[in-house]
């Protein structure tokens, strides 16, 4: 006889085997699309025995959404099995927003393509098919899917005994579900866009189509998202990037970003900003060498965790490394001299460029590049010292993004699989980091197996202007590489002690956060980073004396200003400074020229009418700035 408990302690008392299903029937529980009994997720029509809690998964639920896109990317296959006569099928995963599904197809498919599929999934939707899960062996596997060279792979590094497999219709895959009861439950889906991705992610691989896609429970949810991912391709920092002359990418160098004038300007003004914010606190800055000799990676132990990652040179017939990360050069500055506990906590801040190896398939303008700039720091305390210089770090963290109106949510990430040092010092870092977040009432969540190598990690991850997210800042708590590296400090006690290691970010990766801001600000940005915060438009050229007074007395204040001289028509002029999203445009006429005003108009506001130099100025020096810029 088994005893299952579910929602409000409701119990149901069986001496035969029973489902989820079953158990839901009894209780009067509607609207589950899955179930966890005793924590594990499982089909409603599961076999249980043994008595246990038995939950519903509801696609409301972030469980529920992931297990009902699982069950998209299945029906998508399906839809593709009817449509393309000897497709195969590499791995379809749920991901953040969606599915995606990697197939080889017999000929190659477009765009155009997507439709076509996305009808026969609605046909098929509208049949309910029962998804069914079998267990088998793995020789029966092997043997139902002889031919196969993807699924055969899977199988032979599975290595297990037994294996399940998930049917509707004549489509099959091997894997581990769950799954939706049914093709009915899948109704409100879309598919988004074709990628190319190599089986299993190796470059030597064959290259397979990756088609993706997303599903929501409900037609508002899915209208949202679609409306969102609309207003995103407006937002789109390549294309604004192009159109403002920010940076550019080149076939001679793929996924290495060329920052123009304009781009270097809006990065200077974010550097100056984090260089006083980070004086301000207390961090001094330093500089390492960007090419490292290999016996330091492999002492920090990036050779044997990050080493399919890094490019490597030789120098005077010896082994380097460009570096993927600043911190090994930054301990071996903390030990150029003895330390005392009197100079912790010591905190090093480094604007490092790093290079890491990105396969050409997962390169995304400025959000996924081989090159780019860490705002990085790294602090050296004491055991004694990490909540106070964590909660110091956390409040830098929300002050400079609520500069740049984001507001954020928390994951700690812990211990994964390729952990480097001790099970038991990785329970102390992981139990500070808790605790701190607790003693701060900063909400996280928890990320489990998503830690550094060599320690786990606060994460914060930035929600912008349309919803999305994105993960910018992290704080890593590292017993490590102190040990690695025979890191010392002379305690009070007179006796050497082990310092403890924080590496933090708050902007990440410089790029990538100009390619957020970007999008964030649909690319108009607020005045005090603007590359050009005001456009200078003469009427006529025979205003040009009376423009280059205005526009010396505004240099002086060190606005940064543009003249338009071109002898084109006013509205032209305008229409490109709006494009151009620049802050304030000054209108230069007979008649301003006679009376000494200009003509102001702003990119949001249009015409506010006349200021005298004295005037503007006046405006411009009240626009927003954060403390310190001043």
């Amino acid at each position: 006889m088994s005893s299952y408990r579910g929602p409000e302690n409701k119990s149901f008392v069986t001496e035969n085997e029973t489902t989820p299903f079953e158990l839901f029937d009894k209780w009067n529980i509607t609207g589950a699309l899955a179930a966890a009994v005793d924590g594990k997720f499982v089909d409603l029509h599961r076999t249980i025995t043994g008595g246990g809690t038995v939950m519903p998964v509801t696609p409301d639920s972030p469980e529920g959404l992931s297990i009902l896109r699982h069950s998209a990317s299945h029906l998508m296959a399906q839809a593709i099995t009817r449509l393309y006569k000897g497709a195969q099928f590499g791995v379809g995963p749920a991901i953040q927003d969606g599915f995606y599904y990697d197939v080889l197809f017999p000929e190659a498919i477009t765009d155009d393509d997507l439709p076509v599929i996305e009808a026969e999934m609605k046909k098929l939707s509208k049949e309910k098919f029962r998804i069914e899960r079998v267990e088998v062996s793995a020789a029966e596997a092997l043997e139902k899917f002889a031919g196969d060279r993807f699924k055969t792979e899977l199988l032979n590094d599975i290595g297990e005994e037994r294996v399940s497999l998930y049917g509707q219709g004549d489509f099959w895959d091997l894997c581990r579900g769950p799954h939706v009861p049914n093709t009915g439950y899948i109704k409100h889906f879309k598919l988004m866009s074709l990628a190319g991705a190599y089986w299993r992610g190796n470059e030597k691989n064959v290259m397979l189509t990756r088609i993706y896609g997303t599903a929501f429970a409900d037609a508002e949810s899915l209208d949202g998202y679609l409306k969102m991912m609309e207003e995103a391709k407006l937002r789109d920092h390549r294309k604004l990037g192009r159109e403002l002359d920010l940076f550019s990418f080149q076939p001679e160098g793929p996924g290495f970003p060329f920052f123009h004038p304009k781009g270097m300007t809006l990065m200077n003004k974010l550097l100056d900003f984090w260089r006083r914010e980070h004086a301000k606190r207390g961090y001094g800055e330093i500089k390492t060498p960007l090419i490292l000799e290999r016996e330091l990676w492999q002492r920090s132990g990036h050779w044997d965790h990050y080493r399919e990652n890094m490019y490597f040179t030789e120098i005077d017939e010896r082994p380097y490394a460009i570096k993927p990360m600043n911190c090994p050069g930054g301990i071996l500055v903390y030990k150029t001299c003895k330390r005392s506990y009197r100079d912790l906590p010591l905190r090093m801040a480094e604007l490092g460029t790093v290079h890491r190896h990105e396969r050409s398939g997962v390169l995304h303008g400025l959000m996924r590049v081989r090159c780019f700039t860490q705002d990085d720091a790294h602090v050296y305390c004491t055991r004694e010292q990490i909540g106070d210089e964590v909660k110091a770090i956390i409040d830098l963290d929300k002050y400079i993004y609520g500069v740049f109106g984001f507001k954020f949510t928390v994951e700690l990430s812990t211990r994964p699989d390729n952990f480097m040092g001790d099970p038991a010092a990785w329970e102390e870092a992981e139990n500070s980091l808790r605790k701190v977040l607790e003693e701060t009432g900063v909400p996280f969540k928890i990320n489990p197996g998503d830690g550094a190598f060599y320690g786990p990690k606060i994460d914060f991850h930035l929600k912008d202007s349309i919803g999305r997210t994105w993960q910018c800042g992290t704080i890593q708590l590292d017993f490590q590489l102190p040990e690695k590296f025979d890191m010392k400090y002379a305690g009070g006690d007179g006796a050497e002690h082990r310092p403890v290691m924080l590496h933090r970010t708050v902007l990440g990766s410089l790029e990538r956060f100009i390619g957020i801001l970007t999008e964030h600000y649909a690319g108009a940005f607020p005045y005090w980073i603007s590359p050009v915060q005001v456009k200078i438009i003469q009427v006529k050229p025979d205003f040009e004396s009376y423009a280059l007074k205005i526009s010396d007395e505004l240099e002086s204040m060190n606005v940064r200003v543009e003249r338009d001289a071109r002898d084109e028509k006013l509205g032209k002029k305008i229409r490109d400074a709006q494009m151009e999203k620049v802050p304030y445009m000054l209108i230069i006429g007979a008649k301003e020229a006679e009376l000494n005003t200009v003509s102001v108009r702003t990119r949001s506001g249009g015409d506010i009418g006349s200021r005298t130099p004295e005037e503007l100025k006046t405006m411009l020096k009240s626009e927003f700035k954060p403390p310190l810029m001043d």
